[in-house]
C-alpha cells in the first residue's frame, strides 16, 4: 500500500505505466476500487492510497468499490453479511 502523499506526479504515473499500482483506495473508508472510478477521483488527496492488486488491498482490510466493482462488491457483502 502507497499513499498518494508520497508520490510525486510523475513517480505515480510512471507506477502505473509499471504496472505497480493498479487500484486505488480510500484509507478513510477502506474502500478500493479500479483508478478510472468517478468515486475515487473525487476524494481527497491526503486519503488516497493505491495498490498493486486485490489481494494486497484485500490483505490491508479494504472492500470493493459498489460502483466500479460491482461483481466482486456483491461476493464481498455476502460473505459479511450472508442471507
Amino acid at each position: 500500500m502507497i499513499a498518494h502523499s508520497q508520490l510525486s506526479d510523475f513517480l505515480l504515473k510512471n507506477k502505473i505505466r509499471n504496472g505497480e499500482i493498479c487500484l486505488g483506495g480510500n484509507s478513510t473508508l477502506k474502500i478500493y476500487g479500479r483508478l478510472q472510478c468517478k468515486s475515487g477521483k473525487r476524494m481527497k488527496k491526503e486519503n488516497r492510497v493505491f495498490f498493486k492488486n486485490k489481494t494486497e488491498a484485500l490483505q490491508n482490510g479494504y472492500r470493493p468499490c459498489g460502483h466500479c466493482m460491482k461483481e466482486e462488491y456483491k461476493k464481498w457483502k455476502s460473505t459479511i453479511n450472508p442471507l
